[in-house]
């Protein structure tokens, strides 16, 4: 499952791998930057501290008292606008220097029992980052036997997903399965459990999350709206937290990763002009923030400079987006 990337405390939250971010935005002074996944804002707090007016995006309206704190803090340079990352080019009211964005599920909905995130808390089966849409539940409960176990291998990489599929429905024929340690109990009773090994319900979790909210095409959408609003010159931080969403990242920004090797017998197809600059590097947390925050062992930041090369038409293909037809 992804990694969280907030708090619901009072205090201020310092989110993983802060200082490469502020690095690979900087010079921040003066600078106007969206940061298109606010959570509970440390992020965009960082980024104002450091002399940035920052525009913050969030379609969670939990988030709302870490806003309102933001905005007491600094009213001239920090403004909230509920919504989607992936149309974020539209949600600006102007030109920006920088793009933050931080792939996961935050720490308050985490916490939070009735949001149906976490296998390790009772609460209803939901997994839901706004109220819209499809449920957990929904899915668990309705999806034939064989997209179901397609949607926990596509989008959790689960490789008994099968056999989870089949526990599920069979669970299911005598009452829906309604409830967050119901459906861990289930699958845990499935697969069974070595001792040091993650929980067995967490790669069925992470996947029925990102099926619920897109969370693939949330990435995607993101990814291609930062390169229609930056213009040359500006920066894009990119921090994910599993090798999916990495993929997806790490492709975009350098597309022969991902394209067909050609043959040399062939005639050479020109490859396009590149759309960012110093792109591509994978940077990990260090040791000292591994022995301050374990949660950050899984983060991985991309970033990169946009370059005067126009925008792409939004594509999917050789992203490595997986496909999965249980997906919501």
């Amino acid at each position: 499952m992804s990694e969280p990337k907030g708090s619901d405390s009072q205090a201020p939250h310092v989110p993983v791998l802060l200082a490469e971010v502020l690095g690979a935005l900087a010079p921040l002074e003066g600078a106007r930057i969206l940061d298109g996944t606010f959570g509970a804002g440390g992020y965009s707090r960082a980024l104002l501290e450091a002399g940035a007016s920052v525009l913050a995006v969030d379609r969670d309206p939990s988030v709302l008292p870490h806003a309102e704190r933001l905005s007491a803090d600094f009213p001239n340079r920090f403004k909230f606008v509920p919504g989607t990352f992936s149309n974020l080019d539209e949600l600006a009211d102007g030109p920006v220097d920088g793009v933050v964005l931080d792939i996961g599920v935050s720490s308050m909905q985490l916490d939070q029992a009735a949001r149906g995130f976490s296998f390790m808390q009772e609460g209803p089966l939901d997994m839901r980052m706004s109220s819209d849409g499809e449920s957990a539940a929904d899915l668990v409960n309705s999806l034939a036997e064989s997209d179901l176990a397609n949607l926990l291998f596509a989008f959790g990489e689960e490789r008994k997903s099968r056999r989870i599929a089949s526990a599920v429905v069979a669970a299911r024929a005598n009452a829906p399965i309604a409830t967050t340690t119901q459906l861990a109990r289930l699958i845990e009773k499935t697969i069974g459990r070595k001792p040091g090994d993650a929980h067995p319900a967490t790669r069925s979790f992470q996947a029925l999350r990102i099926a619920v909210n897109g969370e693939f095409d949330q990435l995607v959408g993101g990814l291609f709206a930062s390169e229609r609003l930056l213009a040359e010159g500006g920066r894009l931080a990119v921090v994910t937290f599993h090798s999916l969403e990495d993929r997806i990242v790490k492709r975009f920004f350098d597309p022969e990763k991902g394209a067909p090797t050609q043959s040399r017998h062939l005639p050479q197809v020109m490859l396009e002009a590149p759309r960012w600059d110093r792109a591509g590097k994978a940077l990990k947390a260090g040791a000292a923030e591994l022995g301050r925050n374990p949660r950050s062992r899984s983060a991985t930041l991309r970033a990169g400079v946009r370059t005067t090369a126009p925008a792409r038409v939004m594509s999917y293909a050789g992203l490595g987006v997986p496909l999965s037809r249980g997906a919501a």
